[in-house]
This record gives structure tokens, C-alpha cells and sequence, in this order.
């Protein structure tokens, strides 16, 4: 069996879910399922995924990238994207419940860039949405979520230099 090559840049949230999934698999198809087997439950993390994808990416990008009243703007949007989270949460210990899935893939890699959403925006996501700063505690002290992610504050370095370069410095 030939080894598998994944092909990424190592701050990217996209690489990272694969290196997660991968790990939580330990590449075999039959081995810890990420999605639920009732198709409705799986409809639900598909969404969740994808929202992730299109709202928590969007607007956490921008939380660095603006500046004024634009990033007060995109503060807000995200306290709310976080607080949509914190309620699908609710209780869990993941958002799938007990187990470790396809939607806490999708967001895992996102807690290393907490501390830079953080920083350039002035909040704190352990005030706005304490149950999703515990989650991201959890999935951290999983190993194939520590063994892919960044370090926050090499995050952070790499956006400094991003914002030098787009001029948000």
C-alpha cells in the first residue's frame, strides 16, 4: 500500500481537516465513521460543515483583513456566527454529540486561530461563547487535532505579516 500525500500549506484550516480526518480514520474507511449513519443527522452536519465553511471562514478572515467600523461590523457578524454554533452545541460534548465528527473536523482547525481573532478584533471568544471555547479545549486535547494544528501564536505571526502585506498594518 502506497502512503498517502497530502499537499498543503501549514497554516491552512483546509489542510488541517484533512490531516484530522485522516488520523481519526487512520485512513481506513470502516474505522471511527465521522458521519452519522441516520441521513437526516448527516444532512444536519453537512449543513453545519458548510456553514462553517461559508459564514465562521468569511468573517473570522475578516476580523484581521478590516479595520473600523468594517471590522466592528464583522465583529458582530461573528459573535453571532458563534453564538449559532454555541446553540447547535448546546450541551454535547461535540457537535455530534459524544462523538467526535464531521462538523468538529470542520471547525477544529479554526481554534488555533482564535487567539488572532481575538487580538485584531478586541473580544474574547471565551466570553461570547463559552461553550464553544470549552469544545475547542476538548478537540484539542485530541491528539489528531493537536498533531495538525498550528500553534495560535505562530497564527498570529503569519497574520501579522498578512496584514503588513495588505496594508491593514
Amino acid at each position: 500500500m502506497k502512503a498517502v500525500v497530502l499537499l498543503d500549506f501549514w497554516a491552512c484550516p483546509f489542510g488541517q481537516r484533512c490531516r484530522i480526518a485522516l488520523a481519526e480514520k487512520g485512513a481506513w474507511p470502516d474505522r471511527a465513521p465521522l458521519l452519522p449513519a441516520d441521513p437526516y443527522a448527516r444532512a444536519q452536519a453537512r449543513f453545519w460543515a458548510d456553514f462553517v465553511d461559508m459564514r465562521f471562514f468569511e468573517y473570522g478572515s475578516r476580523l484581521w483583513k478590516l479595520k473600523g467600523e468594517a471590522q466592528a461590523a464583522a465583529k458582530e457578524e461573528f459573535i453571532l456566527i458563534l453564538k449559532l454554533l454555541e446553540g447547535e452545541l448546546g450541551a454535547k460534548k461535540y457537535f455530534g454529540g459524544d462523538a467526535f465528527g464531521f462538523v468538529d473536523i470542520a471547525l477544529a482547525p479554526f481554534v488555533s486561530w482564535f487567539y488572532s481573532y481575538e487580538t485584531c478584533a478586541g473580544f474574547s471568544i471565551e466570553e461570547a461563547a463559552p461553550k464553544v471555547a470549552a469544545w475547542g479545549k476538548r478537540c484539542m486535547d485530541r491528539k489528531s487535532v493537536a498533531n495538525a494544528v498550528s500553534h495560535p501564536d505562530k497564527i498570529y505571526e503569519m497574520v501579522g505579516v498578512l496584514k503588513k502585506r495588505l496594508g491593514v498594518e
